[in-house]
């Protein structure tokens, strides 16, 4: 999408600090729910709580990057104040739970930039604007989900900007033991090997289109049992560990599968939506071609592989996001050391 009104660099953004925005912002701290997201729009899987830290240069107006409460989020977020900050503008970054109570205030303007997932984006999107059973916009093509997306919130007065490589889809893991007994590199293999296997998953997998049937109609899986245990929790990973189930709803940036020793089979065949990782702008406050280059060339850099990593630091490791996002920044060159 062309950049609309683009503003000269290190002009003053402006922020529409209102009343109702600010109220929602105070009402999720409050709260310790995860939002209420569904299967599909769960995160990392990660329950740690890092915290956010802040970066402000000159004391002027800042831009007020948004962050969803889990660890893959508090890194993104992390990594756009930070690369700004480095470039010269003020940033903060304001955790919030839960994608109701963080758009609309993205759309007012009292948060100026969001680090988003495509295709969990556009549908939030869709149901908001079409109703809770609105045909789904969004597919296994980024492009084509990008371009729905723009059309849902441009009028919103929101920006898309570039998606890139880094992807967090829903995935299924086996044992690296049991993958190399059966010889098993993809879903089509599981599906084509007869196997039984029972599932290990949040307690919604059995209705979830991209979860069993999904795994059935797509790749003819045969699944005997659905184990609710969970999105990428450490007791699914345990369950395929210890033998009592063969297959694990994770993540494909969860940063701690091999330390239970268990490997992702490859979406072959598309089952799972683009949920590329991708910054949506408030036009108004945060479309400064400045911002736009300078995000653009985050999001152009970062990998799927990289955000295991971060996520593997945080989460395993206990490095703070804050200091994770600097360092990744600092080794590919983006920020100065």
């Amino acid at each position: 999408m062309d950049t609309q009104t683009v503003k000269s660099a290190r002009t003053t953004l402006r922020r529409a600090p209102l009343a109702t925005a600010a109220t929602a912002l105070t009402l999720a701290l409050a709260l310790t729910a995860c939002g209420g997201e569904s299967l599909e729009e769960s995160g990392s899987g990660s329950d740690t709580d890092t915290g956010s830290d802040s970066t402000d240069t000159d004391g002027g107006d800042s831009l007020v990057i948004g962050s969803a409460d889990f660890t893959e989020a508090t890194i993104t977020a992390e990594l756009y104040a930070q690369i700004l900050a480095d470039a010269g503008f003020d940033t903060e970054v304001q955790t919030v739970r839960g994608r109701e109570l963080y758009a609309p205030a993205l759309e007012s303007g009292e948060i100026n930039i969001v680090p988003e997932y495509l295709a969990t984006t556009a549908e939030y999107f869709n149901r908001d604007e079409n109703g809770p059973d609105a045909e789904p916009v969004a597919s296994s093509d980024p492009e084509a989900t990008r371009e729905a997306l723009i059309e849902l919130v441009e009028p919103r007065g929101l920006t898309v900007l570039d998606y890139g490589d880094a992807v967090n889809q829903n995935a299924f893991a086996v044992s690296e033991q049991f993958a190399e007994e059966h010889g098993l590199e993809t879903l089509t293999d599981l599906g084509e090997s007869g196997l039984a296997v029972r599932l290990a998953a949040g307690e919604d997998c059995v209705e979830r289109p991209f979860c069993q049937p999904g795994l059935e109609r797509v790749y003819d899986i045969d699944i005997t049992e659905v184990d609710p245990k969970g999105v990428g929790t450490a007791q699914t990973k345990q369950s395929i560990q210890n033998r009592t189930n063969e297959l694990a709803l994770v993540t494909t940036t969860d940063g701690t599968l091999a330390d239970f020793g268990l490997v992702l089979l490859e979406d072959d065949q598309n089952l799972q939506q683009a949920d590329n990782i991708l910054p949506v702008l408030n036009t108004e406050t945060a479309e400064n071609q400045e911002v736009v280059d300078i995000l653009n060339e985050l999001t152009s850099t970062l990998t799927t592989d990289d955000l295991v990593e971060l996520n593997r630091q945080v989460d395993a490791e206990r490095v703070r996001a804050v200091d994770a996002a600097r360092e990744y920044l600092v080794d590919k060159g983006l920020i100065d050391g």
